[in-house]
This record gives C-alpha cells, structure tokens and sequence, in this order.
C-alpha cells in the first residue's frame, strides 16, 4: 500500500536531504583539506595554516546538521528502554512528551544560537577571514530543524497517524529497495 504524502512531510523530507547532503559535502571537504595538510606538512614541507580552522568549521556543521536529519529520521541518540517496557497508552503518552520536548529544546536553541551568530557575525575568524558567526549558524539552524521534525512528530502522533506499538519513524520514500 502507497501512503499519500503530505506537502509538509515533502518538505521536511527534503530539508533532511538537504541536511545529509551538506554533511556529506563537508565530510568530503574535510578529508580533502586533511590530505590537504599531510601533503603540504610532509612534500612541500609547508604546512597549510587555515587548515585547522576550516576543519572545526566542518565538524561543527557536519556534526549539527547530522542531528537534524537523525532527529527526522528518529535516529537519534535516546533511552527509550523504560518508555518500552510501558504499557502502549503510557508508552504513546511519554512518546509524545518526549517530542514535544525535543521540539521545545530546538526552540531554545534556535533562539539561543541566532543571537550567536548575530553576536559573532562582525567579528572574522582567523586565518579564514569568514565571519566568526559561521561556526554558529549550523547550530541555529539544527535548532530550526529539531522544531520543525519533532513538532511534526508530535501531531502526527496526536492526530493518530503513529501507533504506539511501532517504532516512530517519518513516512518516507523506500530507499532500501
């Protein structure tokens, strides 16, 4: 049977796309950049100064926008071995606690983390010359994302569309197959 899917679930869908191919990109980057290091470090005997700091922007955006994409697709990390022992009303209770509480914490964190990279954005990182606030930005925009999945999470669960007895994955194309 082919579930019909909503705008909404399109859209989150592809912003988690978005999210998985930018950390790949980055991921990428980064691999090149370090090969970058050891070939300038160990040929040219010059080692490259900005590669350090490129690579700590990478890993703040690879690692930020992996726990958006993890959090739509409900892989990210949590202890739900006492929610599962539960009965499944009590079980599809704390289930949506614990989305509205996510949602809740990607608010604050996208608040928190958008006065960061306002805070930051006048000031330029060393031997990169890009503003500071791009180190930031990743985590306000994990916060956007964490929100926006976990308060869809979260109605889904509430208008009936995830039983408590299954794992609460989003509905999404097979791509397994």
């Amino acid at each position: 049977m082919v579930e019909s899917k909503s705008l909404t679930v399109k859209v989150l869908q592809k912003l988690r796309d978005v999210c998985v191919l930018i950390s790949s990109i980055s991921l990428v980057v980064l691999i090149l950049t370090f090969a970058w290091l050891v070939f300038g470090r160990y040929v040219l005997n010059q080692t490259p100064t900005w590669v350090e700091q490129l690579a700590l922007v990478l890993v703040v955006w690879i690692t930020f926008l992996g726990a958006g994409a993890g959090v739509h697709d409900d892989t990210h990390l949590g202890v739900s071995f006492i929610r599962e022992a539960m009965p499944p009303k009590i079980r599809h209770v704390l289930r949506i606690t614990c989305e509205v509480t996510m949602a809740v914490f990607g608010l604050v964190m996208l608040v928190a983390c958008t006065e960061l990279v306002q805070f930051g954005w006048s000031t330029k990182l060393p031997m990169l010359n890009i503003p500071e606030g791009i180190r930031t930005l990743p985590a306000a925009i994990a916060g956007g994302l964490i929100f926006l999945f976990a308060t869809e999470r979260a109605v889904r669960m509430i208008a009936g569309g995830v039983s408590p007895d299954k794992p609460v994955v989003p509905i999404s194309d097979d791509r397994s197959a």
